[in-house]
């Protein structure tokens, strides 16, 4: 019905809807520097390649942060607004994760450069309005970090944000058996098993059920940190219930975090905000 429908139209001479191009690398030079001329928020998905336990490859965070930040970024521009969605940066901070092997880490000081000469370029192209959006539990420290340094010195607002944190009550309101994502959990392996299933080794996930260590919090309450290896926190490199994953649920939280996402970038008040301040004079 839809197809026909649509060839119908085609024949009648009706003009047909054109889907907007949101990703960087698909456009050429002139039409980025339109895309500059529009005031068009720039998202940079940053990820990482590491273990993921048993029963997941290590592209996992790579691959979820890119598709919420395309996902998004797609509902964003449905409502006209000019959005692009830059190639994700696919290595972070992961040395909590490197005695499982496969595992690829940036030091801090090279991640944070990184950062700021992407951010650098981009403004440097006439964007104005930059999201860092992170989808790796170990970048999140250093990417806040970037934003505060890169704000003053490019002068345009620099967002940052954790996406499972940014999403937490749609991701809640889902999951079954924890309260928000965690490490090759339930959300993470359903999220694969919705995109990628033949990633997903599902006669593997009984081998998560480890021994795991106390998390500090539960030892002192909040407020609390300390530096872990994953290997000290679950002997399988998995922290949550895998067992519990499910492709539905896993499209569920795809959509789910995509519409929380869109909601929040697509706020004309939250990009108006003052964030540098006048000369004071006394």
């Amino acid at each position: 019905m839809g197809g026909s429908h649509i060839f119908a139209l085609a024949t009648l001479g009706v003009a047909l809807p054109m889907t907007v191009e949101i990703e960087w690398r698909r456009l050429r030079a002139d039409e980025l520097r339109r895309k500059a001329e529009e005031d068009a928020i720039v998202i940079l998905p940053v990820g990482s390649i590491e273990q993921h336990g048993p029963h997941l490859p290590v592209e996992v965070d790579t691959m979820l942060g890119e598709t919420v930040a395309l996902e998004a970024a797609r509902r964003v521009a449905a409502q006209g607004e000019p959005i692009l969605v830059l190639p994700m940066l696919w290595t972070g901070l992961s040395e909590h994760h490197m005695s499982f092997g496969g595992t690829i880490t940036l030091d801090d000081s090279t991640f944070l450069a990184v950062l700021r000469c992407i951010c650098k370029s981009v403004v440097r192209h006439g964007f104005r309005r930059i999201v860092l959006l992170n989808g790796h539990g170990g970048n999140d420290n250093a990417m806040r970090v970037a934003a505060d340094m890169l704000t003053p010195e490019l002068e345009v607002p620099i967002v940052q944000f954790t996406y499972w944190y940014a999403a937490a009550e749609p991701i809640a309101a889902i999951l079954e058996t924890q309260t928000g994502l965690r490490h090759a959990c339930e959300a993470e392996t359903s999220m694969m098993m919705a995109l990628r299933p033949d990633l997903v080794a599902r006669d593997r996930i009984p081998l998560a059920k480890s021994n795991v260590t106390p998390e500090v919090s539960e030892l002192v309450g909040g407020g609390m940190y300390r530096w872990r290896t994953l290997s000290a926190m679950s002997a399988s490199g998995v922290v949550g219930n895998p067992e519990a994953a499910t492709p539905e649920k896993g499209q569920r939280l795809i959509d789910g975090i995509a519409d929380e996402l869109a909601r929040k970038l697509l706020n004309k008040d939250f990009w108006t905000l003052p964030f540098l301040s006048e000369p004071a004079h006394l």
